[in-house]
């Protein structure tokens, strides 16, 4: 049974406007977490052209946040969506750099940017 507080470690908020979403993140991007972010994007896809993964309030993520980061790209892809990450933190540039993602990601992570709506 996953523990409730580490589950709770990962809040999401989401906006949605003109057929784009951003998902704000906020906490632990890891194992216990990994499903809730990846479900809450995959809902979005359907009705959206462009999903924003706002990442100023993740503090952590470990190999399994990382792989659900490349689910949500797959299924961005394969849904003909567009994905960016945005407001990169040092840890996660970091482990994209290491696993050799960021090639991947490069052309999705804005710096600094937050959408508008």
């Amino acid at each position: 049974m996953p523990n409730a507080a580490v589950a709770s470690s990962l809040t999401l908020e989401v906006q949605s406007k003109d057929r784009q979403a951003v998902v704000h993140c906020r906490g632990r991007l890891v194992s216990e977490t990994g499903n809730m972010l990846y479900n809450a994007a995959r809902e979005l896809i359907p009705n959206n052209n462009c999903l924003v993964l706002d990442l100023t309030g993740v503090t952590y993520v470990d190999s399994m946040g990382l792989g659900t980061l490349v689910r949500i790209y797959v299924s961005c892809k394969s849904g003909g969506v567009t994905l960016q990450l945005i407001n990169l933190g040092k840890q996660v540039r970091e482990l994209l750099g290491i696993t050799n993602l960021f090639s991947v990601f490069a052309d999705m992570c804005e710096h600094g940017i937050t959408p508008r709506f």
